[in-house]
């Protein structure tokens, strides 16, 4: 099976008596609210969907993946991990000693061995991630709220935290288990933050073609407003794979991660954790990972070119629609008719249509699918 990225796979995951030992004595350690997209980044840390790191980046690690797009080891990587606080609650923490990290809502999530605090620059993160300033922009405009003290160092996770969608959750190491057992050499994972329509099922069913399983690996997490909720993103694809999928040859479990919306840089990042849970290939389409207008189309598939020692295969699909003449999905490349003959897979003609209480054609969407959705009283993010 494809190593992890870095070659190890980290598990920093307390258990039994070590965990109640650990549990224990944090009573006495000072705490630290951490937010939920935090809470789900201590998560992918502790259980290795983000290999190799074993805790938050310090200054050295933040400032190479912002010049360099790598490790100072020279490993890949493109999005910052970094937990935030105010001046005020970093000076109550000592370099060399632990935080208690807690949840919003009192819960201890993980002890923090904290080794450095510092100082960052917003404006330059938000400009060599985003590749803009423009607040509009979600991912800037997040960063333009995070706090001025950065805390590094490696961390111990205490559990893990429950969520409503426990059942379709999966470690890096689970889904290597399940890979095996089915027999899967190569797979290929989908990264979604959206309903399916037939588009995706075209994608995902074309590299499938090539390789032995695909893993549809659904964000669940913060997103922009507009976006498809959590809940209908998975009653929709449980139904699309119940109908249209043979069980031997598609697996669902969620990513619990925020969107960041980096396009390019979060196309890798979404590479490097899919190569974490075991996959061998990831499809990258348009725009992946983009919004609004900030990055050109393919500017996520260009990027690959400058890792070349990534170790996970991108698929690229270019831009793809229903041909009415044709009567199937194609693209550019295979098709020689005339765009009058084109439907194209417009997310805001679907989404326009699935308020008004309309299916979609069975061009667009899959009526099973479309029905789902429209059992739910409001679908998307507010």
């Amino acid at each position: 099976m494809i190593p992890p990225h870095g070659g190890k796979l980290v598990d920093r995951v307390l258990h039994g008596e070590c965990r109640k030992d650990v549990l224990a004595a944090s009573r006495a350690l000072p705490k630290l609210i951490i937010s939920d997209e935090s809470v789900s980044d201590v998560e992918n840390i502790a259980t290795g969907v983000f290999s190799p790191l074993e805790g938050f980046m310090g200054k050295a690690d933040v400032r190479n993946v912002l010049n360099e797009m790598r490790l100072p080891n020279d490993l890949p990587w493109t999005i910052p991990i970094v937990l935030d606080a105010g001046p005020e609650e970093a000076a109550r923490f000592k370099e060399g000693k632990d935080i208690l990290l807690v949840s919003e809502s009192g819960r201890p999530v993980a002890v923090l061995h904290l080794e450095e605090k510092f100082k960052y620059n917003k404006d330059e993160l938000a400009e060599k991630v985003f590749l803009t300033m423009d607040r509009a922009h979600p991912g800037v405009a997040k960063v333009a709220g995070m706090k001025d003290v950065l805390l590094a160092g490696p961390l111990d996770l205490l559990e893990i935290s429950p969520t409503p969608f426990d059942r379709y959750k999966l470690s890096p190491k689970e889904t290597r288990i399940l890979f095996k057992e089915k027999g899967w050499k190569t797979i290929v994972a989908f990264q979604t933050r959206n309903t399916p329509h037939i588009g995706h099922e075209y994608v995902q069913k074309t590299a499938l073609t090539f390789t032995d399983g695909v893993f549809v690996n659904p964000v669940i997490g913060r997103k922009k407003k507009g976006d498809f909720k959590d809940e209908v993103i998975l009653a929709s694809y449980d139904e699309l794979i119940k109908h249209y999928y043979l069980k031997e040859r598609a697996v669902m479990a969620i990513l619990q991660m925020e969107m960041r919306y980096a396009g390019p840089r979060e196309a890798i990042h979404h590479a490097v954790v899919r190569k974490n849970f075991g996959c061998t290939h990831i499809i990258i389409g348009r725009d992946h990972a983009g919004v609004g207008t900030y990055y050109h189309p393919y500017a996520a598939q260009e990027i690959f070119e400058e890792f070349p020692d990534l170790g996970i295969a991108p698929l690229f699909f270019r831009a793809f629609y229903f041909c009415k003449k044709c009567q199937s999905v194609v693209n550019e490349k295979i098709c020689p008719h005339p765009p009058s003959e084109q439907i194209q897979f417009s997310g805001t003609k679907i989404r326009d249509l699935l308020v008004k209480g309309q299916i979609p054609p069975p061009e667009l969407m899959r009526p099973e699918v479309a029905k789902v959705i429209m059992q739910f009283e409001n679908p998307f993010n507010e």
